[in-house]
């Protein structure tokens, strides 16, 4: 998934003035105009009050590097972000720069993210993991503070991203699930051949084959039959991962990885998430990766 930065600043929010202009417009439109103008002044917050769960429109759009302030709404009104965590940059005795803000952002945001959204299957099409952090002047004042959000681009979408309270077995599922598939991309060699880094890619089998291991573990206390199907599935691409790992050369390697790969297609999951009551759209993403 590709990540956008948004940043903070001082600059006080400059006052809305709403301008009617009496022309060929009619009087009842030019009335809903300043209506909804007064709205829009009224639901502006700073950028440093930003709540965890709020859902809000930006004023400069979603991509601009600098933002202000931005309209709050209710999370039932269409909108194009909503805040889902907070953390503050610790350790640094000064401004780490854009580079190193967004660095930091970059590697925290997705678990805070994930505290709200335990699925992220479930975030629409088109939203995106997006943040605020400080600039070099708000730094000289204190700030510390990145705000975690998920927002869209393009369009806008409507309801709360808030997870609802998920059973046992949901968290367990999804607790594996995630785990191995970060384990599978943290762990990705940069060279694209594995004749480049067999090394690098052995790593990798071996990091995801004890990641499903750890999947499958907390699969056993699941007991519906779906479930128990892909723990089947699982079992099998473990052990293609764990051959691919102790592959002697790269042709072994390649015959292992290709089984491993196809074994955790997530596509192959479905029917276990809809039996589980979890989501079942597959992100793009990732139906583009196994799609080939």
């Amino acid at each position: 998934m590709s990540f956008g930065a948004q940043s903070r600043s001082l600059r006080s929010i400059a006052a809305v003035v709403v301008l009617l202009a009496v022309g060929a417009t009619g009087c009842a439109d030019i009335v809903e105009e300043a209506k909804s103008g007064a709205k829009k002044a009224v639901r502006q917050r700073s950028v440093f009050s930003l709540d965890t769960g709020d859902c809000y429109n930006p004023n400069s759009g979603v991509t601009d590097t600098e933002e202000f302030s931005v309209e709050i709404v209710p999370c039932n009104e269409a909108h194009q972000g909503q805040v889902v965590g907070e953390f503050k940059i610790e350790g640094e005795s000064k401004y780490p720069g854009e580079d190193g803000a967004t660095q930091i952002a970059d590697e925290r945001c997705p678990a805070v993210a994930q505290a709200f959204i335990a699925d992220t299957w479930s975030v629409p099409e088109g939203v995106d993991l997006f943040y605020y952090f400080p600039t070099s002047e708000s730094w000289k004042t204190g700030d510390r503070a990145v705000s975690c959000t998920y927002a869209k681009d393009k369009g806008t979408f409507s309801g709360s991203l808030k997870s609802a309270d998920l059973n046992a077995d949901q968290l367990a599922y999804l607790k594996g699930a995630d785990a191995l598939y970060e384990t599978l991309w943290a762990n990705q060699p940069e060279a694209e051949s594995v004749e480049d880094d067999f090394d690098g890619y052995k790593k990798q089998a071996k990091a995801v084959g004890t990641a499903l291991d750890t999947h499958l573990a907390s699969l056993k206390g699941i007991q519906q039959p779906e479930t128990v199907k892909l723990r089947t599935q699982l079992e099998e691409a473990a052990e293609a991962w764990k051959k691919a790992a102790s592959a002697k050369d790269t042709d072994a390697f390649y015959v292992a990885y290709d089984l491993a790969f196809n074994g955790i297609d997530p596509t192959k999951t479905v029917p276990a998430r809809k039996e589980l009551q979890l989501a079942t759209t597959v992100p793009a993403d990732d139906a583009e990766v196994w799609a080939g």
